[in-house]
């Protein structure tokens, strides 16, 4: 699966639980997104939740956001380095991102920071929308 197909049918998933809260305060929609309640009532939102394992090893989990929308990527490539085709970065430079490279290809790798996934930090960003939420990581020259 590519980056930009995980990206569209993830912000459609979301868009389906969002819409079935309406009713609901936005800071009550990203509490019903805390891990263990996701795990119980939305089992398909992620592929984890049946291992029972979270993406971060982290005490108050909440999947609003899942992805980060300080990542960037195009599935063509941002830029070559190192003789590498870079796919994915981090926009802020986290300080617990890493990459991760195979076959000539560059990868971000978010798996040591958690900023997402803090409920300060969505409220912050707050948009029933992820798309508009997200509207900066997609990088597709085709768009």
């Amino acid at each position: 699966m590519t980056y930009k197909e995980w990206f569209t049918e993830h912000g459609k998933k979301h868009a389906k639980i969002v819409a079935k809260l309406s009713h609901l305060s936005d800071e009550e929609i990203v509490d019903y997104f805390d891990f263990e309640n996701m795990k119980q009532k939305e089992p398909d939102f992620c592929p984890l939740y049946a291992k029972n394992k979270k993406c971060h090893d982290m005490q108050e989990l909440n999947c609003y956001l899942c992805a980060c929308p300080y990542f960037r990527f195009d599935d063509e490539g941002l830029f070559e380095k190192n003789s590498n085709i870079v796919k994915s970065i981090c926009s802020i430079d986290a300080k617990n991102s890493s990459t991760i490279t195979h076959d000539g290809v560059t990868h971000l790798n978010c798996s040591n920071c958690v900023i997402p996934h803090k409920k300060s930090f969505i409220l912050k960003n707050f948009s029933l929308d992820w798309f508009e939420m997200m509207k900066d990581c997609i990088r597709d020259k085709n768009e």
